[in-house]
């Protein structure tokens, strides 16, 4: 990693706190819209709904390899207009998934997918330190990731919703004009954004002899991977278990939402005072909530997404405290791993529930949840 750039100071405020939180919000929004409508992509595209489920793992796939480049790539360029691009980039896959007209291009589309969201999150992850007063970077920083909770609050359930009335072309056509605009908000209240430093790919991967930082990126490559291989078949999942049936699951799907946005904030302030131990408590929350959720009925979702939505603020706090002077060269290895633990999730989460049932998705989750409890007790803080 060079020395710094020319970069000045950047202030925006809570405006610019907000503009990058709904930027999160449109990506993990467009990241996660299979979730709601696995059923009628495969039916239109004749293909299982394990190998529907892979429209989320490609785009995971995709965005953990195009984080670790993203910040080298960048180089010198200003970061509101790379945030800029990176959701032009969003608008244009979600437009192609919305005219796909087989499995080929809808896996296309996802593509732009992942490369868009690893480039936003990239970018997005350590900017709370550039808007506002050290004081309020934590809040400011729970901010920018609620984006991803009240994305499961609004984006997933509305897509379902949208899915249903218009169908789930309808759904990815939203998004993409969603894109747009974020894309233009973004321009437009964002301040200046000179690149701190210069970023080399083997500055980022060096991170890893980081023992603290690699302790973090363990339980989240495993916490990630459970979770997905879980969430990711939630809907027929929820189908079958007490408490639950086709009606209901929109209105679940919102309760999981409210409480991962809940979540979100809970954890952010206990991560101020160890990002570590919350996180495994999280983990330990998840997994319980996973395995249990097909025995004792579907209310535990809501204990399921109040976990959840703490892990990713969690996570990065423990991040930038392991690598503080590398906030963004740590945030693009961070979501390398936690992208490719997505894609992992889905697709193993695919096989499981081809091979054994949706409710095999769930204990493997489950299972997954617990070994990311073992790494970080094991793992150093």
């Amino acid at each position: 990693m060079t020395g710094p750039l020319d970069a000045t100071p950047a202030r925006g405020g809570r405006a610019a706190v907000l503009a990058v939180a709904l930027a999160t919000f449109t990506v993990v929004t467009s990241e996660m819209l299979p979730v709601g409508l696995l059923t009628p992509i495969g039916g239109t595209l004749a293909v299982t709904e394990g190998t529907a489920g892979l429209t989320l793992a490609v785009t995971g796939l995709v965005a953990a390899l195009a984080a670790p480049l993203v910040a080298p790539g960048l180089r010198g360029l200003d970061r509101r207009r790379a945030l800029v691009g990176l959701m032009g980039v969003l608008a244009v896959g979600n437009l192609l998934c919305a005219g796909a007209a087989g499995f080929a291009v809808m896996a296309a589309g996802r593509v732009l997918v992942g490369i868009g969201m690893g480039g936003v999150w990239t970018v997005a992850a350590g900017l709370a330190v550039r808007f506002v007063a050290p004081v309020a970077v934590p809040g400011a920083t729970a901010t920018i990731f609620s984006g991803i909770a009240v994305a499961s609050l609004l984006g997933v359930p509305a897509g379902a919703w949208l899915g249903e009335l218009a169908g789930w072309r309808a759904a990815f056509a939203a998004g993409a004009v969603l894109a747009a605009l974020v894309a233009v908000v973004l321009g437009a209240l964002l301040p200046p954004l000179p690149a701190e430093r210069a970023v080399r790919p083997g500055g980022v991967l060096r991170l890893w002899g980081n023992p603290a930082l690699r302790s973090a990126l363990l339980v989240v490559a495993f916490l990630v991977t459970g979770h997905f291989a879980a969430y990711t078949y939630v809907r027929p999942v929820l189908e079958q278990v007490p408490g639950a049936g086709p009606g209901p699951v929109g209105a679940l799907l919102l309760a999981y939402g409210v409480a991962g946005v809940a979540g979100n904030f809970v954890a952010g302030r206990a991560a101020g005072r160890s990002a570590r131990a919350t996180l495994l408590v999280l983990s330990a929350v998840l997994a319980a909530a996973v395995l249990l959720l097909p025995s004792l009925g579907a209310a535990l979702l809501v204990v399921w997404g109040l976990a959840y939505g703490g892990v990713s603020v969690t996570a990065q706090s423990w991040v930038m405290a392991a690598a503080p002077g590398e906030r963004e060269a740590g945030s693009s290895l961070y979501a390398g791993v936690f992208n490719g633990a997505i894609a992992l999730g889905a697709l193993l989460g695919g096989r499981a529930a081809d091979n054994w049932g949706v409710r095999g998705a769930l204990w493997l989750g489950g299972g997954l949840a617990a070994v990311a409890v073992v790494a970080g007790l094991r793992g150093r803080g």
